[in-house]
């Protein structure tokens, strides 16, 4: 069994120890730090990922492999400074203003984190000002707006407007999901995605960004 392997199957089990000793053990050995992003840590968040989509795995394992890959990226992180590595894009994620629920949000960053995106989470209760602030000073290329109350849905529309007031509405792909929100939803207030869960959601972050 390949070095790579080991760390993905560790990783898919949230074992972080075992994860950060393989990974410094594969730059011991020469490994490339984009190859041991690549081929282990993402390579192993994309099988949880597949499998949370089937219901075969469940929120606790992937937060579990979350923790363990962002223990391992902390470790990488130099070395892919070193060699020059960037993201493959940005995302700004966050709970629109009002609302306080961070359940599936956090889900959906760890799971953007885990294709490889740099991701800015704003929290819970996020305005459109705040939204444009942090594309403006990320440079970010997807807004990810979720919700969970029909009260506060209409903010994604005040996020998407904010957008095209200040003459950027081009310039970022606006994403929108909660339990509530629908695709004739995404339609209506013109957002460009809607995604039904955290996995299908850093697919398709993914494809956009690639």
């Amino acid at each position: 069994m390949s070095i790579f392997t080991e760390i993905s199957e560790a990783l898919q089990k949230g074992k972080r120890k075992v994860v950060t000793e393989l990974v410094q053990k594969a730059l011991d050995e020469n490994a490339s730090a984009n190859d041991i992003l690549n081929n282990a840590l993402l390579a192993g968040m994309d099988i949880i990922s597949e499998k949370f989509k089937n219901n075969e795995v469940f929120v606790p394992e992937v937060l579990m492999a979350a923790k363990a890959m962002n223990e391992a990226m902390a470790l990488l992180k130099p070395h892919l400074t070193e060699q020059g590595v960037e993201p493959m894009g940005k995302a700004v994620i966050g709970t629109v203003k009002g609302d306080m629920h961070d359940i599936g949000k956090n889900l959906v960053a760890l799971m953007m984190e885990g294709k490889g995106i740099e991701v800015t989470d704003l929290g819970v209760d996020v305005s459109a000002e705040m939204f444009y602030d942090a594309f403006e000073r990320e440079g970010a290329q997807i807004i990810a707006c979720s919700s969970l109350l029909t009260t506060t849905m209409g903010e994604m529309k005040n996020v998407v407007d904010y957008f095209t007031q200040k003459g950027k509405r081009d310039d970022v792909k606006i994403m929108v999901g909660g339990a509530l929100v629908t695709d004739n939803f995404r339609q209506s207030i013109g957002a460009d995605l809607y995604s039904p869960d955290a996995a299908t959601a850093a697919d398709l972050a993914k494809s956009i960004l690639a």
